[in-house]
């Protein structure tokens, strides 16, 4: 028996739920989780559902599209890992812990490449026997450097690409080839403090919380559709140095909870807002 998921979201309409897994009976399969909402601001309609069961995959979704509205996406997933490429520039805590994760079989996906710009990370990819690159910046071309990161990543193909503390914004020409299949982690609580130095930014401000906001890559710099946030508490004791230290602690946190979520097929679009089933 496999396991499925299903992934909907369309107009909303009086007995979705009832026809969707309705299908699901017919075929004799057996819903182990289900989670729906419906927003009614948008009047959109979002569902996920696991399941188990031996189908014939086009009957099913071609059945789901005459009982669904005609808006309606339909996803059908077996489950299984998804492939990741990670791309990290200098520091390693992000990074790290993907790779100890990965390695210990926490992560729910393959990691198939790491990239960066820089080459101080490359000891500690190749102690886990990943693949690892090294693309340096050397002139102003951004279309160039860019050019070689796909001509690297396209051939393994991934489902997603994990931008681990990958500092240099890329264009809008790079970013739409990913379309909600990039994420990113900030290093503060979103929409605060976007762009450089924001713990610097927070110890100015005198904050009592310092955060971290895991999102998916948009054309907008640090504007994607939010994934996760993570807060600590802080207070006037803490330094700016003391903040960024504490906040790597935060980062990691943040970014490994939103891809659990991302690779588990728990998180809709709706819009540049989310819909999360955790």
């Amino acid at each position: 028996m496999h396991h499925w998921r299903l992934l909907i979201q369309s107009g909303d309409k009086t007995g979705l739920v009832y026809r969707i897994t309705g299908i699901l009976y017919r075929y004799g399969c057996n819903v182990l989780v289900n989670h729906e909402f419906a927003d009614p601001d948008t009047k959109r309609f979002f569902m996920r559902t696991e399941f188990v069961g031996e189908i014939d995959e086009p009957s099913v979704l071609t059945e789901s599209r005459t009982l669904l509205p005609e808006d309606a996406t339909i996803k059908l997933v077996k489950s299984g890992r998804p492939g990741i490429v990670v791309l990290a520039s200098k520091e390693h805590h992000c990074l790290a812990d993907l790779l100890i994760r990965h390695e210990y079989n926490e992560l729910t996906a393959d990691i198939l490449a790491v990239i960066s710009n820089h080459e101080q990370l490359g000891e500690l990819v190749r102690k886990f026997n990943l693949p690892f690159f090294h693309v340096p910046v050397t002139s102003n071309d951004r279309s160039a450097h860019e050019q070689a990161l796909l001509d690297l990543i396209e051939p393994f193909e991934p489902d997603y690409l994990v931008l681990a503390k990958y500092m240099r914004v890329l264009s809008p020409e790079f970013v739409e080839k990913f379309p909600a299949r990039m994420i990113n982690i900030h290093h503060s609580f979103l929409p605060a403090f976007i762009g450089a130095r924001p713990y610097h930014q927070a110890f100015e401000r005198g904050v009592k919380i310092i955060g971290a906001t895991a999102h998916f890559v948009s054309n907008e710099l640090d504007a994607g559709p939010i994934i996760v946030q993570e807060i600590l508490p802080v207070d006037h004791t803490h330094s700016a140095q003391d903040l960024a230290r504490a906040g790597r602690d935060v980062e990691r946190r943040a970014l490994s909870k939103a891809l659990r979520l991302v690779l588990e097929d728990r998180v809709f679009l709706n819009g540049n807002r989310t819909v999360i089933f955790d």
